[in-house]
């Protein structure tokens, strides 16, 4: 294995790190098709170059797997949309930086976030579960920078909630539409268009009437 991966020269530690890669790349690769549901410990084993029984030094099972790269794509994300708001911008500045962080993330990350989109409806029950939990994460941080907006003072917390799922909603759509699109004018269409529907949500939410 150690020559497969080019491994001679390195250290114990780095050479299990390139091992663990290498099983999380290739996870992604064979379920690209199809769903985690599908792929088979052997399956990975084989790919990587290594037994099955070494598999499990590095993750307890498939699932465990899944897990990990659903953190890895949804982590960094999170990271610099919480930067995005961090200043205070306008409305504008808000959708617009936004959506260009969303779309660099999904060009950038673009096996990840296709992997999101199939596992959070096809995936392993704990896979599904853990991407619904880190897109409710982002509802929630979203829901908090909200509240800083003039004119949501007197929402209550359930309304502000309601707004940042539309909203999150909206951006798991665009990702996966980024996704799919096979040209680049395709996916400036796209990011215009969810820049329209966004302040278009936003406009009208900021004329709500909170009845808590």
């Amino acid at each position: 294995m150690a020559t497969a991966l080019g491994e001679g020269s390195l250290s114990r530690v780095e050479r299990k790190e390139r091992t663990r890669r290498a099983i999380l790349d290739t996870a992604l690769d064979l379920s690209a098709d199809t769903s985690l549901v599908a792929v088979s410990l052997r399956q990975v084993a084989k790919e990587v170059g290594i037994v099955p029984t070494a598999f499990y030094r590095h993750f307890a099972s498939i699932e465990a797997l899944g897990l990990e790269l659903v953190d890895e794509s949804f982590v960094s994300l999170r990271a610099v949309l919480r930067d995005v708001r961090r200043p205070d911008p306008s409305l504008k500045q808000l959708i617009d930086g936004s959506v260009d962080v969303l779309a660099e993330h999904v060009e950038a990350r673009r096996a990840h976030f296709g992997f999101i989109a199939r596992e959070r409806v096809a995936g392993p029950p704990a896979v599904r579960e853990a991407v619904r939990h880190q897109i409710e994460l982002v509802e929630r941080e979203l829901a908090t920078d909200i509240a800083r907006i003039p004119g949501t003072e007197a929402w209550a917390s359930d309304d502000l909630r309601v707004l940042s799922r539309l909203m999150v909603t909206s951006m798991v759509a665009t990702a996966e539409a980024l996704i799919l699109a096979a040209r680049p004018e395709m996916t400036q269409d796209i990011k215009d268009q969810a820049r329209t529907q966004l302040r278009m949500v936003l406009v009208g939410a900021l004329n709500w009437k909170s009845q808590g």
